[in-house]
């Protein structure tokens, strides 16, 4: 049998309405709360109905409004800094993924201290964080779910990351009433990350049993995150296009919702690979929405990967609804139905279109290498060719199956 890894909040409560669990659940946790947001959720309704029931259920809340897009290391620094002495014990994102993420970090300084930096990469959180409990308002980065912190770095020109399971959150609130204002624009890109999430996990490398004893947060594929990818692939073939296509259809939000989460479930221990290495580059340089640059990549990775994961893109097309009477032709279909609904909800064809230079290609080919734990969990092996291979194929739209 195959051996499968879980990874996950103590806690997941979802549905509409939801939202309204939150004052309840956070006083079993604290009574001090930071509530992490940003400008556009600051003012709304919905947010001051929460802090509304945090006060009614005796939890002080603290609001930090300032949390910015793709999460530069300094807006960490300032609200870590705004925060430290005021007794906070428990941190609560509420927002996409930059606030959920924010919340992460927050917790994880004002339990151990800075600089930010000394916690680059795997496994160097030093025990327990404060307590988070997160409340998605986008259904993409399953953050809520995820050991992961991604942050900008502008001093490494590339977005970086903190990995440990000392960051997944204590409890999520998965409401998605709290979605249906999302811009269009936001609902497509932060689907197209939860896509994303969702192929790559269910295609990436599969280590050999001992992997899971390994001091690695990204273990490879197996047969836990496969069931939750196999889960979210089969509601966001649908969902997806429908909630970009009609904000207000709350059962398309709520499937889309859910894929994301089961995302954030399967990359939690499988990983994400090839097109999350190099959308960091990538979003560096042409400051490209995190969804956007994975969905432009994502075709591209697809088919380099393809000859290593036939089974697995066979089975994609048959979560997607796709028929065929072989497995290569069913793969190939499970592929161009993944480019589909890219395309439904209006993700760029190639990285020309998000401005990206040709001669820049190589840079991010190379700065793709950089992300070594995303690149070793590429299915196929990757080296400074095999990227740049991805790249050009991506820079000048060659959707050529090459197998």
């Amino acid at each position: 049998m195959s051996p499968g890894l879980l990874r996950a909040p103590r806690t997941v409560i979802f549905g509409p309405g939801q939202r309204a669990t939150l004052g309840r659940q956070v006083a079993t946790l604290g009574s001090t709360a930071l509530v992490c947001t940003d400008r556009r959720l600051a003012g709304s309704a919905e947010l001051r109905a929460m802090i509304d029931d945090l006060a009614g259920h005796g939890v002080t809340a603290a609001v930090w409004s300032e949390t910015e897009a793709e999460l530069p290391s300094e807006n960490i620094t300032a609200c870590h800094d705004a925060m430290t002495g005021r007794g906070i014990d428990v941190v609560v994102g509420v927002g996409g993924g930059s606030c959920l993420d924010m919340a992460k970090a927050v917790a994880l300084l004002l339990a151990h201290g800075g600089p930010l930096e000394r916690y680059y990469g795997e496994y160097v959180v030093p025990g327990p964080v404060l307590p988070i409990v997160a409340v998605p308002t986008t259904a993409g980065t399953g953050s809520e779910a995820t050991p992961v912190c991604v942050l900008t770095d502008a001093r490494r020109e590339l977005k970086t990351g903190i990995s440990s399971p000392e960051l997944i959150p204590t409890i999520a609130i998965c409401d998605p009433e709290l979605t249906v204002s999302c811009p269009t624009a936001l609902t497509a890109s932060a689907g197209a990350d939860a896509l994303s999430h969702l192929v790559e996990s269910f295609t990436a490398v599969r280590r050999p049993a001992s992997a899971l004893g390994e001091r690695r947060v990204f273990i490879g594929k197996n047969a836990i995150s496969d069931h939750y990818a196999r889960w979210g692939l089969q509601l966001i073939g649908t969902a997806l296009p429908a909630a970009v296509e009609d904000p207000a259809d709350l059962a398309a939000r709520a499937d889309t919702m859910l894929a994301a989460n089961a995302g954030g479930f399967a990359l939690g221990v499988a990983g994400t690979a090839a097109a999350h290495a190099l959308q960091y580059p990538l979003g560096a340089i042409t400051h490209t929405p995190h969804g956007v640059g994975v969905g432009v990549l994502l075709p591209y990775v697809m088919r380099f990967n393809a000859p290593e994961r036939l089974a697995e893109f066979a089975e994609i097309g048959t979560l997607l609804g796709q028929t065929a009477d072989s497995e290569r032709e069913l793969a190939i279909k499970g592929i161009e139905a993944v480019d589909a609904i890219l395309a439904k909800i209006g993700i760029p064809k190639t990285l020309a279109d998000l401005g990206l230079t040709e001669d820049r290609l190589d840079y991010v080919a190379e700065q793709g290498l950089v992300s070594k734990r995303l690149a070793e969990n590429n299915p196929r092996p990757l080296d400074l060719g095999a990227m740049q291979q991805i790249v050009h194929a991506a820079h000048r739209g060659d959707r050529t199956q090459p197998f």
